[in-house]
């Protein structure tokens, strides 16, 4: 989820200007740190945290999960993702994703280099044991897209609402080192979301997800999300970047209601780094 608006000066514009406009309203930095609670069927499984700071020209955000309680008793899990890149007017330019997860059967690492958003060089160990029986991914599926990590920065155009139609209604293009999809965003709403550090409005997106390469076309869980219309996503603002970020997720799945929960959310204010 995956674009932060950035505004520039024309490349007309006299650098003397930019600089004086750099010198008289300081850009703003916001960090943000949330810890999130998985729950299926209302039993914990997990918990996951996010952290990360967006500034005018970068950002880098790290996530990490593992499962608890009763699903280490099926298979353990545990996983740990970090993206960092350039912000332009388009949104997050990717430069760099990398990914660790972790089972009872495997351990495996996912290492991304891009550029004006599409891959430059992508490393996967181990390959996927399935790779030959998967859709093929040809280079364009590599190109317009976002890793996982910066997919779920969503720019909101200037001049609209952070929590209107203008912080859903989007469709992300998503690139995982093995896998394309798409995850399109409809506007549902509006609610008011509570977590420690953070009570207010967000808005409700309903959410479709679209395999384009990379997935095994006989696969059963990807043919059910494919078809699953019960997804939903609650976007909470940041209002100095003026993007949107996930603070709660829920998903029907197989095995019942997956809900991805926050319960601690802060969002705050720093003055931009300028000397780097």
């Amino acid at each position: 989820m995956s674009r932060i608006l950035k505004f520039h000066l024309p490349s007309a514009v006299l650098p003397m200007v930019a600089l004086a406009c750099i010198g008289a309203a300081p850009a703003a930095a916001e960090t943000i740190r949330a810890h999130y609670v998985l729950s299926l069927m209302g039993l914990s499984i997990g918990s996951a945290s996010a952290s990360g700071v967006v500034e005018p020209e970068s950002y880098r955000v790290d996530v990490s999960m593992r499962t608890t309680g009763l699903a280490n008793l099926v298979n353990s899990t545990k996983g740990a993702a970090t993206a960092s890149g350039g912000l332009t007017a388009a949104g997050p330019s990717p430069s760099a994703y990398a990914n660790t997860t972790s089972n009872n059967d495997e351990t495996r690492t996912v290492r991304m280099s891009l550029a004006s958003n599409a891959v430059r060089a992508v490393e996967v160990k181990p390959e996927p044991w399935d790779a030959e029986m998967r859709i093929p991914l040809n280079e364009g599926a590599k190109r317009r897209i976002v890793d996982p990590v910066s997919a779920l920065i969503m720019s909101v155009p200037q001049g609209q609402e952070l929590v209107g139609p203008a912080a859903c209604n989007r469709t992300i293009s998503v690139f995982d080192g093995v896998t394309r999809f798409d995850v399109q965003l409809s506007y549902s709403g509006a609610h008011t979301a509570q977590a420690h550090g953070y009570s207010g409005p967000v808005a409700v997106c309903s959410a479709r997800y679209t395999p384009i390469a990379g997935h095994r076309p006989d696969s059963k869980s990807t043919r059910y999300m494919a078809e699953n219309r019960d997804m939903n996503v609650w976007l909470a603002p940041m209002p100095d970047a003026h993007v949107v970020v996930p603070i709660h997720i829920d998903i029907r799945t197989g095995a019942g209601q997956l809900v991805i929960d926050a319960s601690e959310f802060q969002i705050a204010s720093r003055q931009a780094d300028r000397s780097r």
